[in-house]
C-alpha cells in the first residue's frame, strides 16, 4: 500500500504548469466558504445548522458542496451519530487543521482591508464610467512613413 510519503515522491509539483495537481488543491482552498469553514471548525465539532447560522448567506446547497468537498480532501471529518433524528457533525482532520492559520491570516487581512478594497473598487468604477481621455501625441511618430 502506497504511504503519503511515496505517493509525494511520485508528484512533481508546479501550479505555474496547466497539468499540475496542485492547482486542484489552491481551487479547493482559495473559496471564500472553505476559508470561512476551516475557520468556523477550528474549535472543534460543528453541527450542519450551526454551521448555516454561522456562515450567514450561505445556502444548504453551497454548504453541503463545500463539506462534501472538504472531507473528499481529507480535510473535514463527517461523523453521524445513530440518533433519531441523525446527528452529524464536522470536525477538520490533522490536515484541515494544519490550514487554520492560513485561512485565519486570509480572513483577517480581508476583515482588516475592507476600507482600502472597497475604496479601490469605487475609484476604478468612477474612472471606468467616465468618457475615454484622447491621447494627444506628435502628430506624424518617428517611425511613421510619410
Amino acid at each position: 500500500m502506497d504511504t503519503i510519503a511515496d505517493r509525494r515522491e511520485s508528484f512533481s509539483v508546479n501550479a505555474y504548469l496547466r497539468d499540475c495537481a496542485s492547482r486542484t488543491v489552491l481551487e479547493a482552498i482559495a473559496n471564500k466558504w472553505t476559508c470561512l469553514l476551516v475557520d468556523a471548525l477550528r474549535l472543534g465539532p460543528v453541527r450542519f445548522g450551526v454551521l448555516r447560522r454561522r456562515l450567514d448567506g450561505i445556502t444548504q446547497k453551497s454548504l453541503t458542496q463545500a463539506l462534501r468537498n472538504l472531507e473528499r480532501d481529507g480535510m473535514v471529518i463527517r461523523t453521524v451519530y445513530p440518533t433519531i433524528p441523525p446527528r452529524v457533525e464536522y470536525e477538520l482532520s490533522e490536515l484541515g487543521q494544519s490550514v487554520v492559520s492560513l485561512m485565519e491570516g486570509i480572513k483577517r487581512w480581508a476583515e482588516d482591508h475592507v476600507p482600502e478594497i472597497v475604496a479601490s473598487r469605487e475609484d476604478f468604477d468612477r474612472r471606468a464610467a467616465e468618457p475615454p481621455t484622447p491621447v494627444t501625441g506628435p502628430p506624424n511618430p518617428p517611425h511613421a512613413r510619410t
